[in-house]
């Protein structure tokens, strides 16, 4: 039903790009909002009610702590990731559903509607990525990637925010011997972590959880992380405040 749901948002959201004609409304906190945004949280919220789990949507009412709390699973969406990147008509957009329980991203679907791309998996069912009918199987690392080990490298590909690129992040860059950076927008920064298209995803920005949800699901399935600043500790889901620590993805 999660893929379903987010590549049926996606059909809705490329017909509004096409058109090419939208307007932008500013929601709390100044962030851009558009019908896409707005439609593709529809679709998807009408698609997993039928699951009879509680949803929680960036584009949606934010339910008070002091019910979220009680919720051992819950779908954790947003319906349309990278919203400027739609706006500027890039192509680096993704509709990200993710299953939660007790905290826990368990399950994630990515889907990038340009290129009709989708990507998907849990640590039970493996990761998979489809496109053009062609099916990909992703195999787990053997073990997982150490950070002292990247730091000693001759050379490695760092992904970072096409949107959003702080003075800290270019200080983290510069401790890196040789460095390549790439910037992307939405997800699919994660997804070339995945695809060994890149080695290491530092956000030292604000970001929610919805934005991180579905692809640390994923690459948790693949056996990677989404640390903290600690390098140790993962991200977690479901807190009062649903912003998300600065965090690095390796």
């Amino acid at each position: 039903m999660a893929k379903y749901a987010a590549v049926e948002a996606g059909k809705a959201i490329m017909e509004v790009y096409n058109s090419g004609e939208f307007s932008t409304d500013l929601k709390q906190g100044g962030f851009p909002l558009t019908i896409a945004d707005k439609t593709a949280h529809r679709i998807i919220i009408d698609l997993l009610s039928k699951t009879k789990l509680a949803v929680l949507s960036e584009e949606g009412a934010i339910v008070d702590f002091s019910q979220r709390q009680f919720w051992e699973y819950f779908w954790l969406i947003d319906p349309l990731d990278g919203t400027k990147e739609f706006i500027n008509k890039n192509g680096e957009f993704t509709v990200n559903v993710a299953l939660i329980k007790q905290n826990r991203p368990i399950a994630g679907v990515i889907y990038v509607p340009c290129s009709d791309i989708l990507y998907y998996g849990s640590k039970e069912t493996g990761i998979y990525k489809t496109e053009k009918a062609r099916l990909t199987q992703f195999s787990p690392l053997t073990e997982r990637k150490k950070f002292h080990d990247l730091l000693q490298r001759e050379h490695l590909i760092i992904v970072a925010s096409r949107s959003h690129h702080s003075h800290k992040t270019k200080a983290f860059i510069g401790q890196f011997k040789n460095a390549t950076l790439i910037s992307l927008g939405s997800s699919l920064k994660f997804m070339l972590l995945l695809e060994n298209r890149a080695d290491i995803y530092p956000r030292l920005g604000a970001t929610m959880e919805w934005d991180t949800a579905a692809a640390h699901a994923i690459l948790n399935a693949a056996n990677r992380g989404v640390y903290t600043t600690d390098m140790q500790s993962e991200l977690i889901y479901n807190k009062p405040d649903l912003t998300n620590p600065f965090f690095i993805a390796f």
